[in-house]
């Protein structure tokens, strides 16, 4: 005998009814939040690539500065000041874009992500609101990595041009 036949036998209909509305109005408010997953994704996306994005644009405003710091406070592992600069520079100005597009959007998630932990390592004076903001950031960056960049990118575009299913896509 079915679960539903023992509890309808076993409980009133009208007890049942309002835990049955209840369910029903969950399930609708489940399906329009569902509805609105492509914005939440490309919001966090565009969150994201644009912090990166503006601070590659202040390090190239002033780079004699950049440069300083790169020597003086930031301790990145294996490289020298001026090409940890450039290198540092080119990364917060590349991938945002990517990711800001959606265009090979876990790649670049994942670029951000690693630059992010090199960040934290190579300046020891970070501050806990500082270590703060770069946590936030990373769990931002693994929800684009791990989730995808969603319908609202460039990847899904393609992919659909191209008559691909996107791969490891959340359905």
């Amino acid at each position: 005998m079915p679960s539903a036949t023992l509890i309808s036998r076993a409980v009133p209909t009208a007890t049942l009814r309002p835990a049955l509305r209840l369910a029903d109005l969950a399930r609708r408010v489940a399906t329009r939040l569902d509805g609105l997953a492509p914005i939440a994704d490309l919001a966090v996306r565009l969150f994201v690539a644009n912090i990166f994005f503006q601070s590659g644009l202040s390090k190239l405003a002033s780079w004699s500065s950049t440069v300083s710091l790169f020597e003086n406070e930031y301790a990145v592992p294996l490289l020298p000041p001026e090409a940890a600069a450039f290198l540092g520079t080119g990364i917060e100005l590349f991938f945002p874009v990517l990711l800001a597009l959606g265009l090979g959007s876990r790649f670049a998630a994942f670029a951000l992500f690693l630059f992010n932990i090199v960040a934290v390592i190579s300046y020891p004076d970070l501050g806990a609101a500082g270590l703060t903001q770069h946590v936030t950031w990373g769990l931002l960056l693994l929800v684009a990595l791990l989730h995808g960049p969603g319908p609202l990118s460039l990847d899904r575009l393609l992919d659909r041009l191209l008559g691909r299913r996107e791969f490891g896509a959340a359905r």
